[in-house]
């Protein structure tokens, strides 16, 4: 019977060592599952409202209030945007490292408050806000600076909060229960609709406030509602699961690297189990499963070889012998760099909904109805509208379909899913581009050049919207999932970093793209395919540009899938 007592006492926690928010084993009843996760849930709603409130039109503002030009507009914003998914890296180390994911969101979302005020105050303070008249803004150098003080504050803060909140919901569910494990596969895609209802509110009620009742109040309401996400965020506190931060990634990465070349003479016995591991059943890495011997990058397996030279005064350097876990978390990170370089041309292309679509829809009728007006930054709306049908579509009728073909119990591999989002995005510039093919003949048949908006509704961008929310909901969920269930269990908030960069890069392209095509395009006097007047350039030209670099992309994307192994922890079942 005490047995049996003890038995049942295990079963009440949890296998993957998350602790409560007191430092005790996380009880499974009272812990985690989706009553922890509806406040994770409600928490990055309202944040991405309010991130998303703030950025959607952000390119708008800065040729209105700050008088700058297309190009220079639509750089400064896929700059900034990059900078908020490059920060990141920051906040994933912190939280692998010292803090845990917990503590590093509520750390940073303090920075990102102070950061949404003071853009408030710049929109809406007199002597912060620049002077106007009916024609045209005048910014002092003053006043530009506090805006993008403001700007940079919010990227250094969501950098905190963009790595943790995905792999901290992720969190909430035991891997080593297979109840919970098949669970946790849907909470990713209910994250992703969670981000675009916030979303879907931003483009729509938040962008119309801006132009049309005032950008303070446009960035205010934001200010507020990021208050009200982190009200969400510590409601749930009891009920959390939290991760044990296990030490630096980077020390252990660099460790098997100094090893590996410390003994890059040492012969790898064919027998693996002759690698050294530790005795016991965990791992020695706090938070992390023991990882079983993978065969590709077998040079750093010489790390793993135990030689006479290993011990110190009796004891074991890390910086001498690593165990075969730290040497296949490093190889977990190589393996993942493919991967992670093909979503940055898909990155590129979802950023244009944020610039070059709506330099597009700046051209166009706007009018829904004799009266009402709809901003061109608002159209993005569709493409929430298409993530928000998609994303359940694809965990309760795709899924269970595809699953039958295939076996698989997830219906697709990660990796196919996330191709399948990258073919649909190359339809999605095609489509763009033939927009604006038949937008730039409509301008020349009529002679509209010089007109404002030209007689074509801007609802004919719908389409490529809506095909980019289908690809999101293939590719950047895949890379949420692929990216959470690949990376050694103690570096999951960095890979989840890691993933996030390709949107940096993908942003940072798009400005290289932009520059390089403007200053080729531009020479001898002409005006360039991206012009101020968009009537006289040739936009479509960019389009088919993004269409052929994704179209390589996805060729190299098939040569990555082939070639990639998934991770094995030890013990459990291999999952892809």
């Amino acid at each position: 019977m005490k047995v049996r007592k003890e038995t049942m006492a295990e079963a009440d926690y949890t296998n993957n060592g998350t602790v409560d928010i007191k430092g005790n084993p996380a009880d499974k009843k009272k812990t985690g599952n989706w009553k922890s996760c509806r406040f994770i849930l409600g928490n990055e709603c309202c944040e991405r409202l309010a991130y998303y409130g703030m950025s959607t039109n952000l390119v708008n503002y800065l040729g209105d209030r700050l008088n700058q030009g297309n190009v220079a507009a639509a750089n400064n914003v896929t700059n900034w945007s990059g900078t908020c998914y490059v920060t990141p890296l920051i906040g994933a180390f912190l939280a692998d490292s010292y803090l845990g994911r917990y503590w590093t969101i509520a750390s940073f979302v303090i920075i990102y408050i102070v950061g949404m005020t003071l853009l408030t105050l710049s929109a809406s303070v007199t002597g912060l806000k620049p002077s106007c008249n009916k024609d045209s803004c005048y910014p002092t150098t003053g006043q530009t600076a506090a805006c993008f003080v403001a700007l940079y504050m919010i990227a250094l803060g969501t950098g905190g909060i963009k790595p943790c909140v995905s792999s901290f919901g992720a969190d909430q569910f035991d891997e080593t229960d297979e109840t919970e494990r098949e669970k946790k596969s849907s909470f990713f895609n209910w994250f992703y609709l969670s981000i675009n209802i916030g979303a879907l509110v931003a483009s729509s009620v938040l962008v119309w406030i801006q132009m049309n009742v005032g950008w303070g109040w446009g960035f205010g309401v934001p200010a507020v509602v990021m208050a009200v996400a982190v009200v969400f965020f510590f409601l749930g506190s009891k009920l959390y699961r939290i991760q044990k931060p296990g030490g630096s990634p980077i020390t252990r990465i660099v460790q098997v690297i100094v090893a590996s070349f410390r003994k890059s003479n040492v012969q790898v016995p064919a027998d693996k189990s002759l690698l050294y591991e530790t005795v016991e059943e965990e791992s020695q890495i706090q938070g992390s499963r023991k990882l079983e011997h993978t065969n590709k990058f077998k040079f750093f397996d010489k790390a793993a070889v135990k030689t006479q030279d290993d011990n110190i005064k009796g004891l074991t350097s890390p910086w001498r012998l690593c165990t075969v876990t730290q040497v296949e978390e490093l190889k977990s990170i190589i393996r993942l760099l493919p991967v992670w370089a093909s979503g940055i041309v898909f990155s590129t292309v979802y950023s244009q909904m944020s610039t070059m679509f709506v330099l597009q829809g700046n051209t166009m009728d706007q009018h829904l109805g004799p009266h009402f007006q709809i901003p061109s930054a608002s159209l993005s709306l569709f493409d929430t509208l298409s993530v928000i049908f998609w994303a359940p579509v694809y965990d309760r009728i795709i899924v269970p379909y595809a699953r039958k073909f295939t076996g698989h119990e997830r219906g697709f591999t990660q990796l196919q899913r996330m191709g399948i989002g990258l073919v649909i995005s190359i339809v999605s510039m095609i489509t763009a581009g033939i927009l604006e093919v038949v937008r730039l003949n409509f301008v020349q048949k009529n002679n509209y050049y010089d007109l404002k908006y030209i007689p074509m509704s801007i609802f004919w961008q719908v389409p490529q919207y809506f095909l980019i929310g289908c690809a999101e909901v293939f590719t950047f969920i895949g890379q949420l999932e692929f990216f959470y269930d690949q990376a050694p269990d103690a570096m999951r908030s960095l890979c989840s970093a890691l993933s996030l960069t390709t949107v940096a890069l993908g942003n940072y392209l798009s400005t290289l793209l932009v520059t390089i095509v403007t200053k080729i395009t531009t020479r001898g006097g002409k005006l360039g395919w991206i012009p101020d007047n968009m009537n006289r350039g040739h936009l479509d030209y960019f389009y088919w540009l993004l269409a052929i670099l994704s179209f390589l992309n996805f060729i190299l994307y098939l040569w990555i899938s082939k070639w990639f192994t998934y991770k094995k922890a030890a013990g459990h079942p291999q999952r892809d």
